[in-house]
């Protein structure tokens, strides 16, 4: 490795990462990027894993594939262990070793995790859906949960093993909802006969008044029309007290047998971010310039969920994949700047608006947050831009080959259970 050159070392492969290290890898330095995967992944359709939708390889990208013709840019597999500011110094566990990599600029970009505000129960006995492994495992799960009902004569445990719960009104809860309900209608309902007698329930729980909060009241109304029309039972002001392996327990005192329950009601900032010794912001999220450096460091930048930054409104901005990617890529101008001795750019979001999926054809989106789109129009508007995000030709031709032969077949090919231990909250299941 060339020495001689600036030396950025990027933590996290996720959006901001990527594409900060994108940015850079077209100008004279040298960029380590680390990450505990040797791949990127594309959260939003991690849902769609999960429910048998599409294979994990078609969301995900090794990052040496990205940067194969890149030769500034070295990758390594491990985990940051300790990070020091004083020596611009980060430690990573890699291989049972740990390597100590020095820095000129140092960009945090670890991104989040599921937040369970402190709640073993819910921790213990739910389903996350952050990651490759928590979409598999779900997946596992679910179909796992299909085959007992199949075979039990007991109806109660029967009905609770086909009841599943998703936990949060946002995008990712609605789309995770929709997509459990349409398994079951679509393919699995006509693969178990009469005689097995299955029925499957989908609930959506939301602590809220309303879903999808960040959208016009009428998209939110039109979000919940649509996804009862699915057949999910939506349960608004609903929070949950506690998560035992066989029900939920609600505050109201509603008890809710099940076996799943995916927990889709917020995130929080990597924990890593306690290496920096800061005074952190809410949901544990880095305060940072307008310059996207972290607060009191010139050569340390944080980008995407776990950075915050207010817009000027007093409103932190979203955790979502644009900001994470604007962000990511300011950040590596900027380093390019202040090495050349320039004035630093500040942070200007560009929100092209929010959307979300419902079901088969089914969508609402807010495009420019002006103009409202919802049914087959925004579905087919959700589908084109999540091609277009995803990384690599490949994926982009198995997605659409996928959601094509979904859509004409009704069927969903990924149904294989590949685990031979049953998930954390499966209980006795073989």
């Amino acid at each position: 490795m060339n020495q001689k050159r600036p030396r950025v070392v990027i933590i996290g492969a996720g959006f901001a990462g990527l594409y900060a290290a994108k940015t850079l890898a077209s100008h004279n330095v040298e960029i380590i990027l680390i990450d505990r995967n040797n791949f990127h992944t594309f959260s939003p359709l991690l849902y769609q894993v999960a429910t048998c939708a599409l294979d994990p390889s078609a969301i995900a990208y090794p990052v040496r594939s990205i940067f194969r013709h890149r030769d500034n840019v070295h990758f390594m597999l491990g985990e940051v262990v300790s990070i020091n500011t004083d020596n611009h110094q980060v430690e990573v566990r890699t291989n049972g070793q740990t390597h100590t990599e020095s820095y000129d600029s140092l960009i945090v970009a670890a991104g989040s995790v599921t937040n369970h505000y402190g709640q073993q129960s819910i921790e213990t006995n739910s389903f996350g859906l952050k990651d490759l492994d928590d979409a598999v495992r779900l997946r596992h799960h679910i179909l796992r949960l299909f085959e007992k009902a199949a075979w039990t004569d007991d109806q109660d445990y029967k009905s609770a093993l086909m009841t599943m719960v998703v936990v949060g009104g946002g995008p990712t809860g609605l789309e995770t909802a929709g997509a459990l309900f349409e398994l079951y209608n679509h393919v699995l309902k006509q693969e178990y006969d009469d005689w097995h007698d299955l029925k499957a329930k989908v609930i959506l729980l939301e602590a809220t008044d309303k879903l999808l909060a960040p959208y016009p009241e009428s998209l939110q109304e039109e979000a919940k029309k649509q996804l009862e029309s699915v057949g999910v039972e939506v349960m608004l002001g609903a929070m949950v007290e506690s998560v035992a392996v066989d029900h939920v327990k609600l505050k109201d005192g509603q008890i809710i047998p099940t076996h799943t329950l995916v927990w889709s009601a917020g995130v929080k900032a990597n924990p890593l971010v306690d290496m920096l010794n800061l005074e952190l912001q809410r949901a544990g999220r880095i305060p940072i310039e307008p310059t996207i450096q972290v607060e009191g460091y010139d050569n340390v930048y944080a980008a995407g969920d776990l950075a915050y930054l207010e817009d000027e409104n007093g409103q932190p901005y979203p955790m979502l994949i644009p900001a994470a990617k604007q962000q990511g890529i300011l950040a590596a101008k900027n380093i390019i700047r202040q090495m050349k001795g320039e004035s630093l750019e500040t942070f200007k979001y560009i929100d092209r608006g929010i959307m979300a999926t419902i079901g088969r054809s089914r969508a609402v989106a807010y495009i420019y947050n002006r103009i409202p789109m919802t049914g087959w129009l925004a579905w087919m508007a959700w589908l084109w831009l999540h091609l277009v995000m995803l990384m690599g030709f490949r994926n982009r031709i198995s997605v659409f080959v996928n959601w094509v032969w979904n859509y004409w077949t009704y069927d969903r090919s990924v149904r294989l259970i590949l685990d031979r231990n049953p998930a954390r909250n499966e209980g006795d299941v073989a």
